[in-house]
């Protein structure tokens, strides 16, 4: 069957050439449109349930929210792990679905639970889905900063959650943005307990009268000289005066006890879960951008960046974006490392070719035939829904050595063919045929077993499966791609380009040096068969001490340019002095020249993405280029002078 196809492949060699340019156009179209990104997402597919209980204790939001919650979604469809986690003020619910089940079915089926156990929760609880995306969903994040001093945190904070997170959400990709620390406004009644006492009123009638006032009531409509107006009580309050004269009750003199009479009403921040903070300067509002789950991360943030440009001319004087972490700059550093590596490892097996074949139109055949191969693997890739990412170029890169052995071997058996037969016309391509079909199935089924020994890889599973299994992919895919072009188009290719005067194998000179060395080797080896088993023995056995002391880890070292920083804080620390804290730690980090800029989080971010407690702190230090750096420093040293 094999030879048949190398036979049916000449015959058709204009229909082969023509498929081969169709298979190029499509691989270069998929290798526009394939995302990019740094690693592989290795994140669960999980839903996450965030519930506010606005003011109640972490014992008691576990009791009356995170536990009925976490045992009704024990019974969702596919989920293997629940777990809950209880905040002052917050409850936070995690269901990690089994591998391969599809997020938006995932989150369907949770709401379905939600919509039951919803009328159980207290009224003031108030559930709801976090964004759909994953553990690696946060890949851009800015600070706004106001250095002429005209625009308080409160007003910073008004301008991200009022103006800058609708205009981001309708960016493509962009699944929620999430504010980081800043001043809340609120209307604050700070109530006397003892002009409550006096007037003989109960703290929950005054709450019941705030309630009452800020609320509109619809009156129908009235037709009046043949028009109809519609009657509405507008209710709603707009400022501090409004809630001033809110009416508790009437005295016995029938004179009204307003709200003004028993409580002092101010502006002043809600309370606060999150503070952050750049470059030791003082406290400052964060957003960070959360990309959809199987998103593509460069083109999210590019289309981010884009919006922002735009929203800039609609700021305030004086307010401006400072870009505070961009995953994009790691994306384009790992794929333009690996596209230069990949770049020159087709130089390095081209030139291996014309050396050793010594013949530069031979080499020609292995320069197109390779990366053909390539792009039909971004083909299955782009299909697949396959990120390029360090792992799934890695698998490519593996590739490539193996991808030429079928032609290489192939364009030798033809030139010991056309060096005994220097034929032309329609009698050279019967030579070139006959030639290829006689190495053709066994290098056929050569490269099929190399394809297929990356097959364990596949029963991988969890994290490691999401690891390594776009490295298997495209791997295979390669060797596919290649195994396929070795009886197909490879063969019409050396009809086509090995031409002219085939040189012997004895006038190479390099393989003239390399056989005078080999055979004395190998007569030697043949000669003293147990010795030269015993000493294979020996070289393997002397592989167990380094091998033993090794170690090992999950993934190699990821050098992304920036640095993440986790300090922690005492429990119960109070936001004012994680405050104090975060940026002591800033400044102190800032006097390190080679620091670009350093943006503290203590506490949590306002999205369900991020439970951490307000001990818990998250710094991003961005470094200067290295060529501004000080002389002979390295940067594994710069966190320990930090």
């Amino acid at each position: 069957m094999i030879s048949q196809i190398i036979r049916g492949s000449i015959e058709n060699r204009f229909l082969v050439i023509v498929s081969a340019l169709f298979l190029a156009i499509a691989g270069v179209i998929s290798l526009r449109a394939t995302p990019l990104d740094a690693i592989p997402d290795l994140s669960d597919v999980q839903v996450i349930i965030k519930t506010s209980y606005p003011g109640q204790a972490p014992q008691v939001v576990e009791d009356q929210v995170t536990y009925p919650l976490a045992t009704a979604m024990l019974a969702v469809p596919g989920a293997k792990t629940v777990r809950g986690y209880s905040f002052f003020n917050d409850s936070y619910v995690y269901i990690i679905f089994e591998d391969g089940t599809d997020l938006y079915w995932a989150r369907s089926r949770v709401l379905e639970y939600l919509s039951q156990v919803a009328p159980q929760l207290p009224d003031s609880a108030k559930p709801a889905l976090g964004p759909d995306a994953t553990g690696v969903g946060w890949v851009y994040q800015y600070a706004l900063v106001d250095k002429t001093g005209e625009h308080d945190l409160a007003d910073l904070r008004s301008l991200q959650d009022w103006f800058l997170k609708y205009e981001l959400q309708t960016v493509e990709g962009v699944s929620e943005v999430a504010a980081i620390g800043g001043m809340v406004k609120q209307y604050q009644a700070v109530v006397d307990p003892n002009r409550l006492r006096s007037f003989g009123i109960p703290l929950v009638d005054v709450r019941r009268a705030i309630e009452r006032g800020n609320m509109e009531t619809g009156g129908r409509v009235v037709e009046m000289a043949e028009a109809e107006y519609i009657v509405r009580a507008g209710g709603y309050i707009e400022s501090i005066a409004d809630l001033e004269r809110i009416p508790l009750r009437v005295n016995d003199a029938g004179t009204p006890i307003l709200l003004r009479d028993v409580a002092d009403i101010r502006l002043g921040p809600e309370l606060r879960r999150g503070v952050g903070e750049l470059n030791g300067e003082g406290e400052a509002v964060g957003g960070v951008i959360i990309m959809r789950a199987g998103g593509n991360a460069e083109a999210t943030i590019k289309r981010v960046k884009e919006k922002l440009e735009t929203l800039k001319a609609s700021l305030p004087d004086g307010v401006e974006l400072v870009t505070t972490y961009d995953r994009s700059k790691l994306i384009e550093r790992s794929v333009e490392t690996l596209k230069g590596k990949l770049f020159e490892e087709f130089i390095i097996v081209a030139l291996v070719c014309a050396l050793f074949l010594y013949h530069l139109r031979s080499a020609l055949v292995v320069v197109i035939s390779l990366p053909l191969g390539v792009l039909a693997a971004f083909i299955v890739m782009n299909a697949q829904g396959i990120t390029a990412n360090i792992m799934s170029l890695g698998g490519i890169a593996i590739a490539i050595g193996a991808m030429v052995d079928a032609t290489i071997v192939m364009i030798e058996n033809v030139h010991k063919k056309l060096e005994e037969h220097p034929e032309g016309g329609q009698a050279r391509w019967r030579l070139i045929a006959d030639a290829c079909v006689e190495v053709g199935p066994p290098l056929f089924f050569s490269l099929l077993i190399i394809t297929l020994s990356f097959t364990p890889i596949f029963a991988l599973q969890a994290q490691e499966g999401r690891l390594f299994s776009p490295l298997a992919f495209t791997k295979t895919y390669a060797m596919a791609a290649a195994t396929i072009l070795s009886v197909t188009l490879v063969p019409v290719l050396i009809g086509f380009l090995v031409r002219g005067r085939i040189a012997p194998e004895h006038e190479n000179p390099v393989n003239r040096l390399l056989m005078r060395g080999y055979k004395p080797v190998i007569g030697l080896a043949l000669h003293r068969p147990w010795a030269t088993i015993g000493a294979a023995a020996l070289l393997i056995a002397s592989m167990a001490v380094p091998a033993s002391l090794i170690g090992g880890e999950f993934m190699p070292d990821l050098d992304e340019g920036d640095l993440l920083y986790m300090p922690s804080a005492y429990p119960g620390i109070s936001a004012g002095k994680v405050a104090q804290v975060v940026q002591q730690t800033n400044k102190l980090i800032m006097s390190v020249p080679e620091v670009k800029s350093t943006f503290g989080k203590m506490g949590r971010a306002q999205t369900a993405t991020d439970p951490a407690p307000l001990a818990m702190g998250e710094t991003i230090i961005q470094f200067k280029p290295e060529a501004e750096w000080r002389p002979r420093l390295r940067r594994g040293a710069i966190p320990t002078r930090a």
